[in-house]
C-alpha cells in the first residue's frame, strides 16, 4: 500500500487501446473530473478512420490524451508521461510518445502471442518480458483477469463484462492520482439507470480498480496536482464542437433568428448536428440530408425565409457545396457554412486534423465568389467564432465560412462561460415596407455598406424574385449586360471588404510591438504557438506572436504590425496555405513552416524552427 503522496506540478496520459475498449470513455471522464478539481487541462482524443478496424491491429489504435495542471496550459503536451496500454498495438503505437523513465500501465491480457502477432512483434518477442521496457517504470496488471474476477457475482456473457476493463483503469488512475469517484458513479448511474446490471458491472470495476492500487504493495507512491490559478468564476470542461453549437444557439437568441441546420454527417462535424438536435426547445431545426447539396440548398432556403440557416461538413462536402455556395453569395442573404476540416485529399484521412482547406474557402468557387472567413482557435473559442461568423452573416448579408478542425473539435479545456447578458445583441433589420422614394420593391438597393435588405417571402408590396443568374444594378431583374456585370462582380467584392471596417483591429498575442521575428497564425495552431513564444520570451528573445481570427478580410491594422517586423514566420498544417495569401496582400517575404502528419505541431519542434529564425 502506497503510505506517500508526491505533488506534481502537471501530468500527461495517454490512454490507448482497441476502439472497443473505451478508451474515449475513459479520458473523458478523466477529463471531467480534472475539470471539476479545479485543473487546468487540454485534451487530444485520437481515433481510428475505420468505424471497426480489426481488434488488435495497428489502424484500429484509438488514443485519447489529457494533460492536466496547477498552471495555465494551452496543448494537450508532447510527451506523455503515463501510458496506458490495453494490448500491444496501443504500446507499439504511442510508445515513442512517452517520456524516458515515463509510467507504462500495460493490461497483460492484451499481450498474450495473438495481440502480439496482430501488432506485428516478431515470434517469441514481447516487450512486456525482453526488458526493453527498462528505461521506463512498467506496471503490469491482468485487467481482463482483474475485472472478470470482480463481477463472477453479476450474471452477464464474459464479453460483456470485459466491456468494463476501462472502468478498472480509470479506478486505478483515479487512485494513484488521488481523486474521488463520484462524478463518474454520477454519469454511469444517469447512462445506465435504466440497465441496472450494467450500470453495477460499471461501478463495480471502476471500485476494483481503485481498491487495487489502495490493498495491493506494488506501489510506492500516489500523486496529485494542485488546483489552477485561474480568473475568477464559473467554469465547466468543453469540447470544440460542442462549444461552437452553444455559440450557434446564442447567436440565434442574440438575433431573434431560429435556426435551420441542413447537414450530411461527415468526420469530425457530426457532433454538431448531434448535439443541435438535443436544443428545439431554443427554436433549433435540424435535417438531416440525403447528401451535402441539399443539405446546403435547404438552409439557403431556409435564409431566404428569414431564418438562420446554416450547414455543416468537413473538406470533401466543401467540394460538393461549391456550387450552392455560389448561389449564395449571387443571392446575397445570410447563410453559415462550417467546415470542420480534416487530413485530405478527397477521403484522405477522415479522424487526423489538418489546416488543409485555406484555399478552398478562399478561391474554390467557380465565378469572382468573395466570401468572408473566420477562423476558430481553441475548444472554447468556437463559441465566440461561431457568434461573431452569425454576426456578420446577418448584418453584412453575405454567406460566411467558419473554418474549425478535428484538432480543437474534438479537444477539450475549462471554459469560463458567459451570462446571456454579457453577449451582444445582434441586429437584424426585415424589410417590410417601401421607402419614401420608391415606387417598387428593389431587392438590390443598398445601405452605406452595400448591404441589400431582407424581405422574407410573403410580405405585402415586397414582391421580388432572385436567383443564380446576374443580376441587374438595384431592381435585381436578370441581366446579361457586360458593364453591368463587371459593376455587380466589383460590388460584392467591396461589399466583402467593406466588412474590415465592422471588425476588430488585430492584436498581438504576446511580444514586443516590433522586434525580430513575427510568428503569425490561424486556427487550431494557437496553443502551440503561444507556448513556443512564451518559452522563448521568457529567454529573452525578441518575438511576437499573433493569431488571426478574420482571414476573409483581414483587420485593417494587420499590414501595420507585419512592417514591425524584421522576418514573419507561418506555421500551418497544411503545405503553405495563409502564408501565400499573406505574401499576395502584404508583399511580404514570409516564410512559411509546415506540418502535414494529421497531428498538432508539438511546442518543441516550434521552439526549434523559431531559434533558427531568430539566428538567421
Amino acid at each position: 500500500m502506497a503510505d506517500t503522496q508526491e505533488v506534481l506540478q502537471e501530468v500527461v496520459i495517454k490512454f490507448a487501446g482497441d476502439s472497443g475498449d473505451g478508451m474515449q470513455l475513459t479520458g473523458t471522464q478523466f477529463t471531467n473530473n480534472s475539470a471539476m478539481m479545479g485543473l487546468d487541462l487540454a485534451t487530444f482524443p485520437d481515433f481510428p478512420a475505420e468505424i471497426r478496424a480489426p481488434i488488435g491491429t495497428l489502424p484500429g489504435v484509438s488514443g485519447f490524451q489529457l494533460r492536466f495542471s496547477s498552471d495555465r496550459i494551452f496543448t494537450p503536451g508532447d510527451d506523455c508521461d503515463v501510458l496506458v496500454a490495453m494490448n500491444a498495438a496501443a504500446l507499439k503505437v504511442n510508445l515513442k510518445g512517452l517520456k524516458k523513465g515515463g509510467k507504462i500501465i500495460a493490461n497483460t491480457d492484451g499481450f498474450d502471442t495473438k495481440n502480439l502477432r496482430l501488432a506485428n512483434y516478431p515470434d517469441g518477442i514481447n516487450p512486456l518480458e525482453d526488458h526493453s521496457l527498462d528505461g521506463y517504470e512498467l506496471i503490469k496488471m491482468d485487467v481482463t483477469k482483474m475485472t472478470r474476477e470482480a463481477l463472477k457475482e453479476i450474471t452477464m456473457g464474459t464479453k460483456e463484462k470485459d466491456r468494463a476493463k476501462n472502468m478498472f483503469v480509470l479506478g486505478f488512475l483515479y487512485w494513484m492520482y488521488n481523486r474521488s469517484m463520484d462524478n463518474t458513479v454520477r454519469f454511469l448511474t444517469e447512462k445506465f439507470g435504466k440497465k441496472p446490471e450494467i450500470l453495477e458491472s460499471n461501478v463495480k470495476a471502476l471500485q476494483s480498480g481503485y481498491n487495487f492500487g489502495d490493498t495491493t504493495e506494488t506501489f510506492s507512491a500516489r500523486y496529485s496536482v494542485q488546483k489552477a490559478v485561474m480568473e475568477p468564476g464559473t467554469y465547466r470542461s468543453m469540447m470544440g464542437n460542442q462549444a461552437l453549437s452553444y455559440g450557434l444557439i446564442a447567436a440565434s437568441q442574440k438575433s431573434g433568428l431560429p435556426i435551420f441546420l441542413g447537414s450530411y454527417p461527415i468526420t469530425p462535424a457530426s457532433d454538431i448536428l448531434h448535439e443541435l438536435s438535443r436544443h428545439k426547445a431554443f427554436g433549433v431545426k435540424t435535417f438531416q440530408a440525403e447528401d451535402e447539396i441539399a443539405a446546403i440548398t435547404s438552409a439557403i432556403g431556409a435564409s431566404y425565409g428569414g431564418l438562420l440557416g446554416i450547414t455543416t461538413t468537413s473538406g470533401p462536402g466543401m467540394a460538393l457545396k461549391a456550387e450552392a455556395m455560389g448561389l449564395a453569395v449571387m443571392l446575397e442573404i445570410p447563410l453559415l457554412i462550417i467546415n470542420v476540416q480534416r487530413g485530405g485529399p478527397s477521403t484522405g484521412l477522415p479522424t487526423k486534423t489538418e489546416q488543409s482547406d485555406l484555399m478552398q474557402a478562399y478561391y474554390g468557387r467557380n465565378g469572382e465568389c468573395p466570401m468572408p472567413i473566420v477562423a476558430a482557435s481553441t475548444p472554447s473559442d468556437c463559441f465566440t467564432a461561431a457568434f461573431e461568423a452569425v454576426r456578420i452573416s446577418v448584418q453584412h448579408m453575405t454567406p460566411v465560412i467558419l473554418l474549425s478542425d478535428g484538432y480543437i473539435a474534438n479537444g477539450a479545456e475549462p471554459w469560463k462561460f458567459p451570462q446571456s447578458a454579457d453577449l451582444p445583441e445582434i441586429k437584424t433589420e426585415f424589410k417590410t415596407q417601401l421607402g419614401d422614394h420608391e415606387e417598387k420593391f428593389q431587392p438590390y438597393l443598398r445601405d452605406e455598406k452595400l448591404v441589400r435588405p431582407w424581405v422574407i417571402p410573403g410580405t405585402p408590396g415586397m414582391e421580388h424574385r432572385i436567383g443564380g443568374l446576374e443580376k441587374q444594378n438595384i431592381t435585381g431583374n436578370i441581366s446579361y449586360d457586360p458593364e453591368n456585370h463587371q459593376l455587380m462582380v466589383k460590388i460584392r467584392q467591396e461589399k466583402v471588404d467593406k466588412i474590415a471596417d465592422h471588425i476588430p483591429e488585430q492584436k498581438l498575442d504576446s511580444g514586443p510591438e516590433k522586434g525580430k521575428v513575427l510568428v503569425l497564425g490561424w486556427g487550431s495552431t494557437y496553443g502551440s504557438l503561444k507556448s513556443a513564444c512564451a518559452q522563448l520570451q521568457a529567454e529573452g528573445a525578441s518575438i511576437a506572436h499573433a493569431q488571426i481570427r478574420y482571414i476573409r478580410p483581414f483587420p485593417k491594422n494587420l499590414g501595420d504590425i507585419i512592417k514591425n517586423y524584421e522576418r514573419v514566420l507561418i506555421p500551418e498544417l497544411n503545405n503553405g496555405q495563409l502564408v501565400k495569401i499573406i505574401r499576395d496582400v502584404y508583399f511580404t517575404d514570409a516564410v512559411p513552416y509546415n506540418k502535414i502528419m494529421g497531428i498538432p505541431f508539438t511546442k518543441a519542434e516550434l521552439v526549434e524552427k523559431m531559434k533558427e529564425m531568430l539566428a538567421d
